[in-house]
């Protein structure tokens, strides 16, 4: 399975001539992170494709409601579904996901792996 599943999907993930856009280091390493764990069997690329357009979904909705909390942001909706996903599969808790990123936005800048 490869990250070719996703295009001519709402999931898809941006590109530029043909290749990956990512604009901070993290949406790279959360996309690889999601990549890893396909890879590793723990979902497959079609579950996480669900997890990701249910995310999308629920950013349009709140959108549209005027209730986003931020401005369109793919690879904002990529963690979402990363996190939906990773919680799903007992991977780790909800709980212990929310601790983590608690943990890793309270660092300083520079800081960042």
């Amino acid at each position: 399975m490869s990250i070719d599943l996703l295009e001519g999907t709402p999931a898809a993930p941006p590109r530029d001539n043909g290749e990956l856009v990512f604009s901070e280091p993290w949406q790279a390493r959360a996309f690889g992170l999601a990549a890893d764990l396909v890879d590793g069997g723990h979902f497959t690329w079609d579950e996480f494709r669900s997890q990701l357009i249910e995310a999308i979904s629920r950013w349009e909705v709140a959108s549209d409601d005027g209730e986003a909390a931020a401005p369109w942001d793919y690879y904002r909706c990529w963690l979402t579904a990363l996190e939906h996903a990773v919680a799903e599969c007992d991977l780790l808790s909800g709980e212990a996901v929310a601790d983590r990123a608690a943990a890793y936005a309270s660092r300083p800048a520079g800081h960042d792996h």
